[in-house]
């Protein structure tokens, strides 16, 4: 099969030949229809996540089951599936109470085994972790479920326990902060987006947000206070930084609660988090590791209402090829939006971006 590899880290990726998988015991391989390229891809390429090499990277997928492993009971060769990020053993006992986004034994494809940018791609514990398409929802859109939608929904809903009418302030407008603008407003909350490129800030103004602050060196807590006339009752860190969650955590009020999603990587130690604040204020930091199967139902319904339409994120669709040019610089890019990756697709200079179709 084709896939996007790099050899060390830091590496140029490539796009080579390499062996298919075979299905694990438990386990499927999926042929890969629709994969994104997501910030975390990012953070394992530089380094940030223990993997083994050479890798393959890709952690958001949907596609259709190629191969059945032995002991899978519920899912045949043919059946349209996407997977969280996170797939829990199905034997713990974390899993066994519905909290496979913590299990101590997870795999995480792109990560701690070879991920989705590729044609195909194996997944273990498939009864526990996969996750069947409806037929209304399309490849791309049901791989952008798997990852910044389902921490977005998980952090919103799960863990902050989001209230109808309560402000939301969203810090970052990239996946994942755009996917919770959307999760706000589709939930009755109101929205406080901030980013420092004005193009994410139009689209999260497009998708509802409230108010649209840009990170020029304004006081964006001050801002923000003004605005919901006290500061909000949810914060949400979707970029991953000191400074992104300091705003976010000054920006809510006595009692609120804030969701780090974004990832911190250690820079010079541990990343500094305004604890007086936390402490003073009683203040929430919860944690938000993506989301197991069983809560899919919930944000499911939600795009089959309509109420949700993670396709209106999808930016672009691009091949293998394009991935590979695009992961070393992913993280100097300001995407308005989700970039998918086709890996059935076969680059043609000639041919323009196509928007997502479910195949």
């Amino acid at each position: 099969m084709r896939a996007v590899v790099y050899d060390a880290i830091g590496a140029i990726p490539d796009v080579r030949e390499v062996p298919a998988p075979n299905a694990p015991d438990g386990g499927v391989v999926v042929r890969v229809h629709a994969t994104g390229l997501c910030r975390s891809d990012w953070h394992a390429w530089a380094g940030h996540d223990e993997i083994a090499l050479p890798h393959v990277p890709g952690h958001e997928l949907a596609g259709v089951i190629s191969e059945v492993g032995a002991g899978v009971e519920k899912w045949p060769v043919g059946d349209s599936v996407t997977v969280p990020f996170v797939c829990g053993c199905g034997r713990c006992e974390w899993c066994l109470r519905g909290d496979a986004q913590v299990c101590p034994h997870q795999r995480q494809p792109g990560f701690t085994h070879w991920g989705s940018f590729a044609e195909y791609v194996a997944l273990h514990a498939a009864d526990t972790n996969l996750v069947a398409i409806p037929r209304s929802v399309s490849f791309e859109a049901a791989a952008s479920l798997g990852c910044r939608f389902a921490t977005a929904y998980r952090g919103l809903v799960g863990r902050a326990r989001l209230a109808e009418g309560e402000w939301v302030t969203v810090v970052g407008a990239g996946g994942v902060g755009l996917s919770a603008v959307m999760i706000a407003k589709a939930l009755g909350a109101r929205v406080v987006a901030v980013d420092r490129n004005p193009g994410a800030l139009g689209v999260a103004g497009s998708l509802g947000a409230d108010h649209v602050l840009e990170a020029d060196g304004r006081d964006i807590p001050a801002a923000v206070h003004e605005l919901t006339g006290g500061g909000s009752h949810v914060a949400v860190d979707a970029v991953g930084g000191e400074l992104t969650s300091s705003d976010a955590i000054h920006s809510l009020r006595r009692r609120g609660r804030h969701v780090q999603i974004g990832l911190l990587p250690p820079v010079g130690g541990h990343p500094r988090v305004p604890m007086a604040r936390v402490i003073a204020w009683e203040l929430d930091v919860l944690g938000s590791h993506g989301m197991s199967a069983v809560d899919y139902p919930g944000m499911l319904a939600l795009v089959e209402s309509g109420a949700l339409n993670p396709e209106r994120l999808i930016e672009r669709v691009i091949d293998l090829d394009e991935a590979a040019r695009m992961l070393p610089v992913f993280d100097q890019a300001a995407p308005a939006g989700m970039t998918m990756i086709d890996p059935q697709r076969r680059a043609d200079p000639a041919a323009p971006c196509r928007r997502a179709e479910r195949l």
